[in-house]
C-alpha cells in the first residue's frame, strides 16, 4: 500500500509519500511545496499543481492530510482551511480515498508522544524511514502518511482484524445529534 501524507500549509506544504510491504516501511520521496509569494488564489494553484504531480508520480492508494490545528488566529485558520481543502481536492479528482488525523494523533503513531516537537518529528523521520527531512513540513507529511499506515489493517490480515477494524472506524464516527427539541 502506498500512501502519501500531507501537512498542508499555503506558504509550505509537506508531502511525504510511504509504502508499506508487510511490516516493512519505505519512504518513496518526501518534500515541500512551496509556492511564490503572491495572491493567495496563485499560491493555492501551485499547490493543487503540486499535489496533483506526487499523486501521478506515485499511484497512491490512500491520501491522508493533517487535520487542522486551532489557536494562532481566525485568518490563519482560514488560510490553512483553504490549503487542506486543495489538498482533499487534488485527492478526490484523482479518486483516491481521504483519511484525516489530528495533529496530536499523528505525533504519537510516529513517535510515541502526541506532544513531540518539530526536531523530535525530524529524528524519527531519520530512524525510521532513513529520510534525512529537510523541513519539519516535510517530516510532519511522513508521519501522517505513516500514521495512516498505522491504522490501517492490511487486506491481508485475518478477517478478524479487519473486522476490528471497521468497528473501531464505525465508533470513531461522530455521532448525530439533533437541538432544538423535537421535530
Amino acid at each position: 500500500m502506498i500512501v502519501l501524507g500531507i501537512d498542508p500549509g499555503s506558504r509550505r506544504c509537506g508531502f511525504g509519500v510511504v509504502e508499506r510491504d508487510g511490516a516493512r516501511l519505505r519512504a518513496l520521496e518526501a518534500g515541500v511545496l512551496e509556492p511564490r509569494a503572491g495572491p493567495l488564489a496563485d499560491r493555492l494553484a501551485f499547490l493543487l499543481r503540486g499535489i496533483g504531480e506526487v499523486i501521478s508520480r506515485h499511484h497512491a492508494d490512500a491520501v491522508s492530510v493533517e487535520s487542522a490545528f486551532f489557536g494562532v488566529s481566525a485568518r490563519s485558520a482560514l488560510v490553512l482551511g483553504q490549503a487542506r481543502g486543495v489538498a482533499l481536492a487534488a485527492a478526490a479528482r484523482a479518486g483516491l480515498p481521504v483519511f484525516e488525523y489530528a495533529p496530536s494523533e499523528v505525533k504519537r503513531a510516529f513517535t510515541g508522544s502526541g506532544r513531540a516537537e518539530k526536531a523530535q518529528m525530524i529524528r524519527t523521520a531519520r530512524a525510521l524511514l532513513g529520510v534525512e527531512a529537510e523541513r519539519a513540513d516535510a517530516a510532519d507529511a511522513l508521519a501522517v502518511a505513516v500514521c495512516h499506515l498505522a491504522r490501517r489493517v492490511p487486506a491481508s490480515a485475518p478477517p478478524a482484524a479487519r473486522r476490528r477494524e471497521a468497528q473501531a472506524r464505525a465508533a470513531l464516527r461522530p455521532a448525530v445529534r439533533r437541538f432544538g427539541g423535537a421535530r
